[in-house]
């Protein structure tokens, strides 16, 4: 394989592993066409998938077999899939002490508000999923294209991070910092 068609594993972050993580997960899976492998993980994982992230995700067409809410500990322990990047999808979990994870990634944090902490009806509940959806979506498929093999470690984290910015440059509607 030459360097240029390196797999590269990337794995979100959030407390619960419930909603957000879960999304980033299964559109980097498709977006990446067989060049990324996603995971998620939690911090405090809620031991489930949140409904509402399950009915996205199949409205969308994604398969959502296998999806389980995990610990962060399995991405640290012997046997674990060799991490490239690592991202923070919730305020939380990027202010937490994360394992030491082997091969030292490149992380960003790349907050996107919390679709399962929204109160009200059933109708604002699923617009926070879409919307949730729709900023990791933009996210993602920036970084999918960008040129990972040919900037410098030091260019290529002002890029993750301008990513998970104001989301001015990412095309997302993300609050403003």
């Amino acid at each position: 394989m030459s360097k240029d068609d390196k797999r590269f594993n990337v794995l979100f972050l959030c407390t619960g592993n419930s909603a957000r993580s879960v999304l980033g997960e299964c559109i980097l899976n498709r977006l990446g066409r067989g060049r990324f492998q996603a995971f998620s993980a939690g911090s405090h994982p809620k031991g489930e998938i949140h409904p509402l992230t399950i009915e996205t995700l199949k409205k969308l067409n994604y398969v959502t077999d296998g999806l389980r809410s995990k610990s962060w500990d399995e991405f640290a322990a012997p046997g674990a899939p060799e991490l490239h990047f690592v991202f923070t999808v919730c305020d939380q979990a990027a202010q937490e002490v994360c394992p030491l994870w082997p091969g030292q990634p490149m992380s960003a944090h790349w907050g996107i508000p919390d679709p399962a902490a929204v109160e009200g009806n059933e109708a604002e509940q699923v617009i926070a999923f879409a919307d949730a959806y729709r900023m990791l979506f933009n996210r993602i498929s920036i970084f999918v294209n960008l040129p990972l093999t040919s900037l410098d470690r030091l260019a290529l984290q002002r890029r993750l991070d301008e990513i998970g910015g104001s989301g001015q440059s990412s095309g997302d509607s993300a609050a403003p910092a």
